[in-house]
């Protein structure tokens, strides 16, 4: 069951940090279309019979490692725009996570480090966000002039994360692919506070990059302005109580 209180403590945490001014927009998909994209291991969460992907454009702030403490100029050079496509899943112990499609960022230093170090399918590529609280604007090309996308949002409504909002946007680890095996690393932060969001202008090609057919339906989008005490554990290897078996549907479980 997601919980929107954070699962774990991350006592030793790897990297400490914010993530501001997210976005959360999601298209459904069948199943069996995401699951052709996940390694052995993980098995494809679902709400209401389908899988959902998801594209989380944000701004990464203060990020640093643990011991070395929050200053102007850290916050300043440790401050660049990321763009996420993600989809939920179940890894081997049947816990809730995500599972990274692509993730682009706009710092060398950080996509190879954390390529290396944990195995996500980091990208260099150039991102913007700007925004005025009501009205944001995020858009982001690969280096080499594709894939991108362009999306503009109006933010709405405060809305309290439960049932559906909740499963989408509260998950804390994510599992990633190196070598030959898994590895998961936990995630630690404050509730999201969310709000509704209206979608005034929207394209992509992300998601035919990582392999999946062009959306078929219109995406529905929330909005964050963002969690400001994250911690990223250590990625290790994840815990195998068992077989994960079919498809998992949380439908009503948090509801």
């Amino acid at each position: 069951m997601v919980s929107v209180v954070c699962e774990q403590a991350v006592r030793f945490p790897a990297l400490c940090g914010g993530w501001l001014c997210q976005p959360f927009v999601h298209w459904r998909y069948p199943p069996d279309q995401v699951q052709a994209l996940l390694p052995a291991g993980l098995r494809v969460d679902t709400w209401d019979g389908v899988a959902w992907v998801g594209l989380t454009p944000l701004l990464m702030t203060d990020i640093r490692p643990l011991g070395l403490p929050s200053l102007p100029l850290t916050r300043r050079w440790c401050t660049f725009p990321e763009t996420n496509l993600r989809t939920y899943v179940r890894g081997p112990d049947g816990r809730q996570g995500l599972w990274f499609l692509s993730i682009d960022v706009s710092s060398a230093v950080t996509a190879a480090a954390t390529r290396a170090l944990s195995g996500a399918p980091y990208h260099l590529a150039d991102l913007s966000v700007t925004g005025d609280g009501t009205r944001w604007s995020y858009a982001g090309t690969r280096r080499g002039g594709r894939p991108g996308y362009r999306l503009r949002i109006r933010v709405g409504r405060p809305v309290s994360p439960t049932g559906r909002e909740a499963w989408l946007t509260s998950r804390w680890r994510a599992y990633t692919r190196h070598l030959t095996g898994l590895l998961v690393t936990p995630v630690q932060h404050e509730p999201w506070p969310l709000a509704e969001a209206v979608i005034e202008e929207l394209a992509e090609d992300l998601t035919e990059a990582a392999g999946l057919p062009a959306p078929a339906d219109d995406p529905i989008a929330h909005f964050s302005p963002g969690v400001h005490r994250v911690r990223l554990g250590r990625p290790a290897l994840p815990a195998a109580v068992g077989a994960v078996g079919a498809t998992a549907d949380t439908t009503r479980q948090t509801r």
